[in-house]
């Protein structure tokens, strides 16, 4: 990172979807609009997992990454919807269609959000407010969604503000206001501090930002580790990260959450066959090839365990991922084991990735279509 860079205020904008999948099912099915939504595998057998609730079926407590069988206790009347994928992504593109009217320093997090940098914009607007408040009405008129933004000096403030007045907000923390808004805010909203972590903070007698500044930066990394260093920097509104469009691709993966658990190896072996067969295609459709293919598996009991094999030289095709995925998962004790969730992934790239063309977006896309994303 060039030193001016650093030193140089710049206007950073985070772009949050509002209720995204379930967004734009309200809105391509008349059916759904108003009433409590969740897009996510439904209750059957063992059940499902909560992708995304609607604002309706937020206000019974529904959550992502929820089990549909809590959702469902919550909400009787909640209506389960099917991901479709497509659609979102083809919405995905637009976003970012309109994002590059503006600048064209964009980096996507997900389909749903993305940091953008219009410190200098090529509309020469000069008010990165007035760019949000355009992104958003843009989004509402063209693709009839809302979004969310925060607007501020740095990624993370700017990102921590995006979701302070959801859905349809804008929320902007001005450069001498930064200090007093991060003291201000409670340890679980900081990004980056789990529910663990924060329960700790809590349990030390620290419940804010001006809590945790009274601590130093030797102190925050004896009690939190790597991660102190961290907070230590973003509690004072420190973020040096610069906005990144081409961000290395580091990981290629499909992953299956399954309606019933798995109990026997020849629908383990099923299943791999199937996620081998996504993730081949991904690679040919990016003409990439990995090293490291990363068998994941969740038990009925939640445990997750990963394994993984690197190879001497690049590999991409189906018939050696699924060859070295289920020899991964014949090398676990699979006695007496329910399987609930199996993934596959390539990684370990290398100089192969820099190499690649962009998609239409400016970026790799790299999804995991799967209800439990």
């Amino acid at each position: 990172m060039k030193q001016e860079s650093t030193n140089r205020q710049r206007k950073i904008i985070h772009i949050d979807m509002d209720a995204f999948y379930a967004s734009v099912e309200q809105r391509d099915n008349p059916d759904y609009r108003g009433k409590p939504i969740v897009v996510g595998g439904p209750p059957q057998g063992r059940g499902g997992v909560v992708a995304t609730a609607s604002y309706e079926a937020r206000k019974f407590g529904i959550k992502s990454a929820m089990p549909s069988k809590k959702a469902l206790e919550l909400c009787p009347e909640v209506i389960f919807v099917k991901p479709h994928f497509e659609a979102y992504k083809e919405v995905s593109t637009r976003i970012r269609e309109i994002f590059r009217r503006y600048t064209d320093l964009i980096e996507p997090l997900s389909l749903d959000e993305a940091y953008l940098d219009v410190t200098e914009d090529k509309q020469n607007i000069g008010s990165a407010i007035k760019i949000a408040q355009l992104i958003k009405a843009a989004i509402k008129e063209e693709l009839h969604l809302t979004a969310s933004a925060g607007v501020s000096l740095n990624k993370f403030v700017a990102k921590t503000a995006s979701d302070m007045n959801k859905p349809d907000g804008l929320t902007f923390i001005a450069p001498e206001a930064v200090s007093e808004f991060m003291e201000q805010l409670p340890v679980e909203k900081f990004f980056g501090v789990g529910r663990v972590t924060a329960e700790k903070m809590k349990g030390m007698g620290l419940h804010t930002g001006a809590d945790l500044k009274k601590l130093d930066e030797a102190q925050m990394v004896r009690y939190f580790g790597k991660a102190g260093r961290f907070y230590y920097q973003i509690v004072r509104g420190e973020d040096n990260r610069q906005v990144e469009p081409h961000r290395e691709t580091k990981s290629l993966a499909a992953e299956d959450t399954f309606a019933a658990d798995l109990t026997g190896v020849a629908d383990m072996n099923a299943a791999l066959e199937k996620l081998a067969g996504t993730v081949s295609k991904r690679l040919e459709r990016y003409q990439l090839k990995g090293r490291t293919v990363t068998l994941k598996i969740k038990y009925s009991d939640f445990k997750i365990i990963t394994r993984n094999h690197s190879f001497p030289h690049p590999v991409g095709t189906f018939d050696i991922i699924l060859e070295t995925a289920k020899n991964l998962l014949a090398a676990t004790d699979l006695h007496d084991k329910k399987i609930r969730l199996l993934g596959i992934s390539i990684s370990n790239f290398g100089e192969i990735v820099r190499k690649q063309k962009n998609d239409s977006t400016g970026q790799l896309l790299l999804f995991t279509d799967q209800s439990s994303q």
